[in-house]
């Protein structure tokens, strides 16, 4: 257990009972029998070792060790770090671990040290290991290097330590390497602008102090560094230091009076002096870090899988991007490339009809076919492509050629078998033109179902009449009309009726004429090869 001070008392307690009263001269800490700055052997915890009396070592509500028994245990790890580790130019890591377990044991059978107090033990020895080879060097080595007779033996107030090792010691710190190595660590202590005169007692041996005598006064780290800062007279001798300490004085009053508000680790001592350094925490000690003195949250730790899911969004919107962009520079491509197809296409068409249709003229269709006005027609009346605007024309247009054919088949039944021939005659010239009977096809625009036709695909009835209307014009001016007849693309398109009833209405458009004509009927030219074409011999 760590055991907390008691204010009420500044004895020393100690884990045996008896030993609970006023310490005896034996283990009282006399100032008056000091006679000097020497090497300490504390002989007072050896005897209280033999006696079997280990002092409860206190703490503070941040961890760190208080009173008498703490500064008493110290100055034993002191002891224990200068006499037991040997004099080598070596880090305390390099050091045997068995020397540092006899450390620990020496002074665990000292002291109550409390749970997890063997840590601070060892990082204690370890700090006055390199401090004692700090002291020597600078006040023992460095002053004499011209005096080899000074360096040939140890201090006499270290009589402890061997003379090989000495030596070995001396040669290290009068190398070149120590040299820089000493040239840096100097410059490094140069920026310190703010030095404490705290002594051995630290921070936390003067807080302790303050709090007896500043009973319910709360101690902030602005008040310990400035007290850190002053003299036994309570000056502050430093100009800088002083300067800082006026500033932390008027902060201190504004925030009493209101005016400035303090939270976290922006508190008065940060304000005065500025941000703390990354891991460390100014006034309080060694040994605190920033999250355990300003009570900071501790960071929420991102899950893998968190940000692995956020890894794989991040790429997929990346890979996303790139598909789109080569989708759309593959659509620019394949756009110009149809366009070309479909311009040789329309070319290679207009030249097969100049050959199959005398007197066709490809370069008076051309002109009209570019210079005509746009009409929805031509690039709406696909039967795979329209909108239901045109394919409701259609159905209109093919429920009534399917209502004239009924009624001529009737007229037909009535009327004499002898008038039966020249009818048919007349109805077949009037039926040709009625067939093709579409508005001005100059004013069609043609080159959307020119595209259809050329790659074979399915087009709607109007834009196929257009095209027989222009064929019968031709025809008519040639005085071919009586070698050609049409059928009505309404009434044989897939939205007229049944195929029986399709099958009736091109057998009776058959059955007038003289058996001598060539007949021009649409038809769904779904299994024919996209690359072939479709011509008609007129021979």
């Amino acid at each position: 257990m760590v055991a907390t001070q008691d204010k009420s008392s500044k004895k020393m307690k100690f884990a045996s009972s008896s030993a609970e009263t006023e310490p005896t001269s034996q283990t009282t800490i006399s100032d008056d029998s000091k006679t000097g700055r020497g090497m300490s052997t504390m002989p007072r915890v050896v005897k209280r070792k033999l006696q079997k009396l280990r002092p409860i070592v206190e703490y503070n509500k941040r961890g760190k060790g208080i009173g008498q028994a703490h500064s008493e245990m110290q100055s034993y790890i002191g002891v224990l770090a200068c006499s037991r580790v040997p004099l080598v130019d070596k880090k305390w890591s390099e050091i045997p671990k068995d020397i540092k377990e006899k450390i620990w044991e020496a002074v665990d059978m000292a002291f109550v040290v409390g749970q997890g107090g063997k840590n601070s033990v060892l990082s204690s020895a370890a700090k006055k290991w390199k401090d004692f080879k700090s002291t020597l060097t600078r006040h023992y080595i460095l002053p004499y290097t011209n005096d080899k007779e000074k360096l040939s033996q140890p201090p006499e107030t270290y009589k402890f330590i061997e003379k090989a090792q000495w030596d070995a010691f001396v040669a290290s710190r009068l190398s070149k390497d120590f040299e820089s190595v000493h040239s840096q660590h100097a410059q490094i202590r140069e920026k310190l602008e703010y030095n404490h005169r705290l002594s051995r007692k630290g921070y936390a041996g003067l807080e302790d102090e303050l709090e007896e005598t500043m009973p319910g006064v709360e101690i902030d780290r602005s008040t310990l560094w400035k007290r850190a800062r002053q003299d036994k007279h309570g000056n502050i001798p430093d100009p800088k230091v002083a300067e800082k300490a006026k500033i932390i004085d008027e902060l201190q009053k504004q925030v009493s009076e209101g005016k400035v508000s303090v939270y976290g680790s922006n508190d008065v001592l940060t304000m005065a002096l500025g941000p703390e350094h990354p891991g460390r925490v100014r006034a309080v000690g060694s040994g605190i870090s920033p999250r355990q003195y300003f009570n900071l949250p501790k960071p929420q730790r991102v899950s893998f899988d968190y940000r692995l899911k956020d890894s794989l969004r991040v790429l997929l919107q990346e890979e996303t991007k790139k598909m789109e962009a080569k989708a759309r520079e593959e659509a620019l491509r394949m756009e110009a490339r149809t366009k070309q197809l479909v311009e040789a296409e329309r070319e290679h068409f207009l030249s097969q009809l100049s050959q199959l249709i005398p007197n066709f003229d490809p370069s008076m269709l051309k002109p009209r076919i570019s210079q005509s006005p746009k009409n929805p027609m031509s690039d709406k009346a696909s039967c795979s492509g329209g909108d239901g605007k045109h394919q409701e024309e259609e159905k209109k247009d093919t429920a009534k050629n399917g209502k004239h054919q009924e009624d001529e088949e009737k007229e037909e039944e009535k009327k004499e078998e002898e008038k039966e021939e020249e009818k048919e005659k007349e109805d077949e010239e009037k039926h040709d033109d009625k067939v093709i009977e579409v508005g001005d096809y100059l004013n069609v625009e043609a080159p959307s179902s020119l595209k259809t036709l050329c790659r074979m695909e399915e087009i709607g009835a109007t834009v196929v009449a257009v095209y027989m209307r222009y064929l019968h014009d031709v025809l008519k001016k040639a005085n071919m009309t009586s070698m050609v007849g049409f059928i009505d693309p309404a009434t044989v398109s897939a939205n007229s009726g049944t195929i029986a009833d399709r099958s009736r209405l091109v057998a009776g458009r058959l059955q007038k004429t003289d058996g001598e004509q060539i007949f021009m009927m649409p038809y769904n030219p779904g299994l024919v090869s996209l690359t072939g074409f479709c011509f008609y011999d007129f021979q």
